[in-house]
């Protein structure tokens, strides 16, 4: 039927039809929240432990999926559930650089740390360690033991505090920074 304007009259909006339409649409988002945040969840830094990589309030994309077919290698960037039981009750997840590898002897001489005999070149940490915090140690890792550190040696607390960490308390690799926006990319290891 034809309106006197000679033109087909609009459809009528169906309310009923608008707000299932909503519904689903908002159902379908948080679902993919939610998903993506078990995939790939998110990390904000808290600390000064990483400077100058990362600093207080960067956010960061972790991956769940890197570590599925293979190992965390040297110089990898991790977060992984504390290992200090007041903050293993809160759920305190930590972010280090990997050091050490399950089998290497990791020895903190003269301020340096040595991987099974040979000095590590670490060109990204922030300062030299003072002796205060680099006192001379060794440690052995086991089978799926990671020895991390902080990349601001001076100020961070890691495996020098709390011993290697093991795979299983590892949630995954920093793949990406998203926050402050002048520092958004890709994290190199």
């Amino acid at each position: 039927m034809k309106s006197h304007t000679g033109q087909l009259p609009r459809p009528r909006l169906k309310i009923p039809g608008l707000f299932r339409e909503i519904a689903s649409t908002v159902v379908f988002v948080v679902a993919v929240t939610v998903l993506f945040d078990l995939a790939i969840p998110r990390s904000l830094v808290d600390g000064h432990s990483m400077e100058p990589t990362f600093y207080s309030d960067d956010r960061l994309v972790v991956s769940r999926i890197h570590y599925l077919l293979g190992a965390p290698d040297r110089g990898d960037i991790l977060v992984f559930n504390s290992l200090v039981p007041s903050e293993v009750a809160t759920g305190t997840m930590l972010i280090k650089r990997v050091v050490g590898l399950p089998g290497d002897t990791v020895e903190l001489r003269d301020q340096q740390i040595f991987i099974n005999g040979e000095a590590l070149a670490e060109p990204y940490i922030k300062e030299a360690c003072r002796i205060s915090r680099c006192g001379d140690h060794a440690w052995q890792l086991g089978q799926d033991e990671y020895f991390m550190m902080g990349d601001n040696r001076n100020n961070s607390r890691d495996s020098r505090r709390f011993g290697p960490v093991p795979l299983e308390k590892i949630v995954g690799q920093v793949v990406f920074r998203y926050w402050p926006l002048a520092s958004v990319g890709l994290i190199a290891s």
